[in-house]
């Protein structure tokens, strides 16, 4: 299939490896991905904030590298590419969600519902449902609309269809239950595969793999990150109501937090021309 439907592209020449970038880069994503990981198992403070303050300082010492090599491992003036730079940022934000509603519809099934692990899981294939369904129409959707309706409308949608996960109870019918996973996880699929495919509209062949390095990168950091974000919510939500377990109401404030920061990617998707993207579809 990659023989057939892929077009050989021309090797590019090789540059030498920036091990300064390397090492301080690998440096900050490591301890701040371990830092997100310990944040959400409630682990020793001093421990936490050591890894934070050592993963940011690296990342600054990245940063001032960056700006003077030639051939910065990741390149950060890819963001000076418009259609890049709102991907990236409307994408990191909606990965809060994307990142979280896995943790938290698992948690919430178990623990707020009452469901077995086995059954919880059943129900949230649902949501796996609803994303291969979108694959089969992600391409005439974004020829009729464009990209930047489809990323307006498919991340409201999205983020509204999670927030109403948070509204779950025993008492909702299970074929409710399962609409609202497949529905939210249509419209959430269709948000990524428009940003995945928008992020390298003009982007030259030749900074093609400095791009893919730089977005795949942080897809992975946002992700641990939706998961902390939601985490730290649940803790926030039973410490202001004083409670010694987690009740659905925790998960209602939880689901409304990640959601809530998802749906500022809106304001960011507007900013992309009406006829963005129309050469991808050609």
């Amino acid at each position: 299939m990659v023989m057939i439907f892929v077009p050989a592209v021309p090797r590019v020449p090789t540059t030498k490896i920036d091990w300064i970038g390397f090492i301080l880069s690998g440096v900050s994503l490591s301890c701040l991905l371990i830092s997100f990981e310990m944040a959400i198992h409630s682990a020793d403070f001093t421990v936490l904030k050591s890894l934070l303050i050592v993963g940011s300082l690296a990342w600054i010492g990245y940063l001032r590298h960056a700006r003077m090599h030639s051939d910065p491992l990741i390149d950060l003036t890819l963001l000076n590419v418009p259609t890049f730079r709102i991907s990236i940022i409307g994408g990191s934000l909606m990965r809060i969600t994307q990142g979280a509603q896995p943790f938290l519809v698992a948690m919430m099934l178990q623990l707020g519902l009452g469901f077995n692990a086995a059954h919880a899981g059943l129900i949230a294939l649902a949501g796996a449902i609803g994303s291969l369904i979108m694959k089969l129409v992600a391409r005439r959707i974004l020829v009729r609309f464009g990209y930047r309706d489809t990323l307006i409308v498919s991340g409201m949608c999205a983020v509204g269809g999670y927030a109403l996960c948070g509204f779950f109870r025993p008492d909702w019918p299970l074929m409710a239950i399962l609409s609202v996973l497949a529905t939210a996880s249509f419209f959430m699929s269709l948000q990524f595969t428009a940003y995945n495919t928008i992020a390298y509209a003009d982007i030259s062949t030749d900074r093609m793999s400095a791009a893919t390095s730089f977005y795949s990168n942080l897809q992975q950091l946002l992700l641990t990150l939706g998961v902390c974000v939601g985490s730290l919510a649940l803790h926030v939500s039973m410490t202001i109501g004083h409670q010694d377990h987690l009740e659905p109401v925790n998960f209602t404030h939880a689901f409304i937090v990640v959601t809530c920061i998802s749906a500022l990617a809106t304001f960011f998707n507007g900013r992309i021309s009406a006829n963005e993207g129309r050469s991808l579809m050609e």
